[in-house]
């Protein structure tokens, strides 16, 4: 007999690219390398056969919108007797992590332990065990004939090494050949009229292969869009391999992937754990495969629905069947909402790739609200992001010790957190900037003598005026717009010199920041500073209240460029969020430029996306509607 292998092209994994190989062995030869064929799927699934598998079984969308590098894997290989009771028996296949999946031309990972030595196995499990009727022990002369399960949980590269996701993978182990077992048992006496029977008693077969992948939602995106023409995320896709008119001794069950990322959400949703979520996936996902389709009519959804119900009670698993909670979610008007507007929602992700490794992120007007506060939800998002591993790096116009007083009020400051003295940032609108263990790598300082005659101008006109030099400040007189740089910006207490030589004396200055009413800035300081300095300094704004003069031929965004260039970090790998002219040249600078939508015109008109306000936690919003983690 003649057999055709399809194996991987090392280019790429598509039809035209598969390297065909033919054997001539003996069919009974063949099933007995069934436990490879179960492998070679999961490294590259052979093509779809029934006449309803280019479909994908999963299309009940519901409304949606995380690198993993582990020694080798293990796919585990699960036996279950099909007569004498609930006998389970594992053992472990290795599999390289540099082989490649055809599915987008991406890895699978699959579950292994922390030593690398695969699973430990399970032993035997007996029916008393497992609450399933004993069987009388038959003479040993008549051999109980077992059906067999090949089970491959999988878990895709993508997705971080998670330990609830290990945990339920554990748990799937046991929870898919229960299902599996469940189900086929009520395929005997099925009275349902919409099912495709193609699958109607599987003691026929010597055994069942299914395969199980557990994915993030950008990978399940490719694939409902490849396999559906739907370029959106899902919750679950089912592929059948199954091909009846082979008249296979081997069940060839088929493959369902679930996204972790849309089930985080759904659970949270719903009011369960993930891995109640994964459960109520998973056997949707199987019924497909066993020629339940809820598209094709309301009576195929309606016995769909009650056959979902009936394993997971008979299971004793909680939640509502997938049909009935996407009825129950169409209702939810935040749940359609979140859809639409694309924005990732925070408890799934943790379980997402991050598009960015950095977050350049500005202070006033955007970190901070009209109040000068962190929201809860903007200290959620960077937490999240820090713990995936994006690196969060403020470029602000503040001194850096102010930063850190306002990032420890919300437990941001520190090693762990967001900024600290020895992390990297911009400062003083890219005056000062610092590397590498927060080490100073560059510091520019104001020309002497615009010190000199800005200090001069505020002492005859008293309009306050605040020096900054690295971690101090320091002012000519008392003045409540003074105090308030303090007290609501968290700048450093500004210091009062006796004269204007003594303050030129005390340090080099790096700006000062003249301050006055918004209309006072606009019709009298910024005309006549911006024409007084001409090429000797910049005047810049980030609040409407405060007009900065900075070096000349500086900004936040060349600060940001001496970083990037300082930590051998590419364009590609930033996101930028900001709101003032200040961060114009940051944003675009960035892969991906966020104004939000307090920002000026100036910044909205060269940001990539305009984003909420800084009211409206407009960073969170940012991290999770662009997913930048």
């Amino acid at each position: 007999m003649s057999l055709s292998l399809s194996l991987p092209n090392k280019t790429k994994a598509n039809p035209s690219s598969r390297l065909k190989l033919t054997f001539l062995l003996p069919l009974r030869l063949l099933f007995m390398l069934s436990r490879l064929s179960s492998l070679l799927r999961n490294l590259h699934p052979p093509p779809l056969l029934s006449s309803r598998s280019p479909s994908m079984a999963r299309v009940l969308s519901l409304p949606t919108p995380l690198p993993l590098s582990l020694a080798p894997k293990t796919i585990t290989s699960i036996r279950v007797s099909a007569q004498s009771g609930f006998l389970i028996n594992t053992n472990s296949l290795r599999v390289s992590p540099s082989l490649k999946s055809s599915l987008c031309d991406r890895g699978f990972n699959s579950l292994c332990r922390e030593d690398g030595r695969g699973l430990a196995p399970l032993g035997r499990v007996w029916a008393s065990q497992r609450e399933y009727r004993k069987v009388r022990r038959r003479a040993s002369r008549s051999k109980v004939k077992e059906l067999e399960l090949n089970v491959s949980i999988c878990i895709e590269e993508d997705l971080p090494d998670d330990a609830e996701i290990l945990s339920i993978t554990e748990m799937l182990r046991l929870n898919v050949p229960m299902a599996m077992k469940l189900a086929f048992d009520g395929l005997k006496d099925s009275a349902y009229k919409t099912r495709d029977a193609a699958i109607s008693d599987v003691g026929g077969f010597e055994n069942v292969e299914l395969s199980l992948l557990l994915c993030n939602d950008e990978f399940i995106c490719k694939l409902n869009k490849e396999w559906r023409d739907e370029d959106h995320p899902t919750d679950v896709l089912s592929m059948s391999q199954h091909a009846p008119e082979l008249k296979l001794p081997i069940l060839m069950l088929g493959d369902i992937v679930i996204s972790v990322e849309t089930a985080a959400r759904q659970a949270e949703e719903r009011g369960h754990t993930l891995l109640d979520e994964i459960r109520i996936l998973m056997v949707h996902g199987l019924l497909h495969l066993l020629g339940f389709d809820h598209e094709i009519s309301e009576e195929a959804e309606a016995e769909m629905e009650k056959e979902e119900e009936r394993l997971l009670k008979s299971l004793r698993w909680k939640g509502k069947g997938l049909i009935q909670s996407a009825y129950d979610a169409e209702t939810n008007a935040n749940s359609h909402n979140e859809y639409t507007d694309d924005r990732k929602k925070e408890g799934s992700l943790r379980f997402y790739k991050p598009k960015f490794n950095y977050i350049f992120c500005d202070m006033d007007g955007t970190l901070l609200n009209s109040r000068s506060q962190i929201s809860s939800a903007n200290v959620k998002a960077l937490k999240e992001a820090v713990s995936r591993g994006v690196k969060v790096v403020i470029a602000t116009g503040k001194a850096r010790s102010a930063v850190i007083s306002i990032l420890k009020m919300v437990d941001l400051s520190g090693k762990d957190g967001v900024v600290s003295e020895f992390s990297p940032g911009v400062f003083l609108q890219g005056l000062l900037v610092y590397g590498r263990q927060g080490r100073e790598v560059f510091r520019r300082n104001l020309d002497p003598d615009v010190c000199r005659e800005a200090c001069l101008y505020s002492w005859e006109n008293k309009i306050p005026l605040i020096a900054f030099t690295k971690d101090r400040c320091l002012t000519l007189f008392n003045h409540s717009l003074v105090d308030s740089v303090h007290t609501i910006y968290h700048e450093p207490k500004a210091e009062i010199m006796p004269s204007v030589e003594h303050l030129l004396a005390a340090a080099d200055i790096q700006k000062m920041i003249f301050l006055d009413t918004p209309v006072g800035v606009a019709t009298t300081l910024r005309p006549y500073w911006t024409e007084a300095t001409r090429d000797r300094a910049t005047v810049v704004q980030a609040v409407p209240d405060m007009l900065e003069i900075v070096p000349h031929g500086t900004s936040k965004g060349s600060g940001v460029k001496i970083l990037l260039d300082h930590l051998g970090i590419t364009a590609e790998e930033v996101m930028a969020i900001g709101d003032g002219e200040n961060d114009v040249e940051m944003l675009e600078l960035a892969s991906l430029g966020v104004a939000l939508s307090n920002g000026s015109e100036k910044t909205k008109a060269v940001a990539n996306v305009i984003g909420d306000s800084n009211d409206e936690d407009g960073v969170a919003d940012a991290i999770y509607r662009n997913g930048s983690l």
